[in-house]
């Protein structure tokens, strides 16, 4: 059974940094190709970040290029999401997701796998 656990959510000021951690267990992590997602308060869940299995590539929705980078340890079993310079309208549950094989990174029906989330508070 493949379990998601995310870690890192809390609240930070805007202009501050947070770092988001996914912990992965059950599956062949080496071979997923591992997204982050996001949900705001009253909105559908959105697409933030993916890297696919080898680490070589990462994507990104437009709101994230150059304030976001995702990342992974294939030894350690983990996704990261690193974001900086945060805006109170990243506010929201950030959820970690994995898929093996996917046609688009960026359509949340494409994962297999979600942890249950992380909530992250911007204050202005």
């Amino acid at each position: 059974q493949v379990q998601l656990v995310e870690s890192g959510g809390g609240l930070v000021q805007a202009g501050g940094s947070m770092r988001l951690s996914c912990a992965v267990s059950g599956g062949a992590f080496s071979r997923y190709t591992m997204g982050w997602f996001r949900q705001a308060p009253g909105k559908e869940r959105e697409f933030v970040a993916a890297i696919e299995w080898n680490g070589g590539t990462a994507y990104y929705e437009d709101f994230a290029k150059g304030r976001f980078i995702i990342s992974r340890d294939n030894a350690k079993n983990t996704a990261d999401l690193q974001m900086n310079n945060l805006k109170p309208e990243d506010t929201g549950v950030y959820y970690c997701s994995a898929v093996q094989g996917a046609t688009d990174f960026s359509r949340s029906y494409e994962y297999d796998y979600w942890g249950q989330g992380t909530r992250v508070t911007v204050s202005s």
